[in-house]
């Protein structure tokens, strides 16, 4: 559905919930949700949240990966909603590079790679995930696609299943940050969309490499 059309719509959560202990990128900051007051004795509520800028559901700004680039607050609040266009990858097993031939052509800003491994989430499997081959990372440069994926990483994850010839050194960040693309990781419920919606994922307010964000699909009802 083109942006602004004011025809009914309905709102799809693509976000993971975040909580104490959920699954993070191995080595970042562990997520802890804790009571810092409470209506006996405080006779209000306030959560102290510890967690990284990459924790569950997020967008990577170039600063990311990129020594020179951008910070979320650089970018006005509209692009971070994107005319979106689902690639369907569920076909794909663990650790298997996404070809380019899934890239969609077209008018999109975002292609969502639908690879079904949000099912896996909480799971040492997640870690497993497929992830975007160099060629499909140009791809989506090449058609200035920013990227979105219901897996923790478009690169591949480093784990003792991991394959000698997988990309290195965050080579699809690199790919896409270095073009000023967003990155969108751990979404879910993409099954819930149709090919092609509107992806909102506004990030909060932080100056900063990357942030959580709630994604929703928004469809026609």
């Amino acid at each position: 559905m083109p942006l602004g059309s004011s025809a009914p719509r309905m709102q799809v959560d693509l976000s993971h919930p975040i909580e104490s202990g959920m699954q993070t990128y191995p080595g970042d900051p562990a997520v802890e949700v804790d009571p810092h007051a409470t209506h006996d004795p405080d006779g209000f509520h306030v959560d102290a949240v510890r967690c990284g800028s990459h924790t569950g559901t997020h967008v990577d700004a170039p600063a990311h990966t990129e020594p020179d680039g951008r910070t979320l607050d650089a970018y006005p609040v509209d692009r971070f909603a994107f005319d979106a266009v689902v690639a369907d990858c569920r076909d794909l097993d663990a650790r298997q590079p996404i070809p380019a031939s899934r890239v969609p052509d077209g008018d999109a800003d975002l292609v969502a790679f639908r690879t079904g491994w949000d099912a896996h989430w909480g799971t040492a499997a997640y870690f497993d995930h497929p992830y975007l081959s160099p060629a499909a990372a140009d791809a989506c440069a090449d058609r200035g696609f920013a990227v979105a994926v219901d897996a923790l990483n478009p690169d591949p994850t480093p784990t003792e299943n991991a394959h000698e010839d997988e990309p290195a050194d965050f080579r699809i960040h690199h790919t896409l940050l270095g073009d000023d693309l967003l990155i969108l990781e751990n979404l879910t419920n993409l099954g819930r969309v149709p090919e092609r919606f509107e992806l909102r994922a506004y990030p909060m307010a932080l100056a900063s490499d990357g942030a959580p964000v709630r994604a929703v699909g928004v469809v026609p009802e």
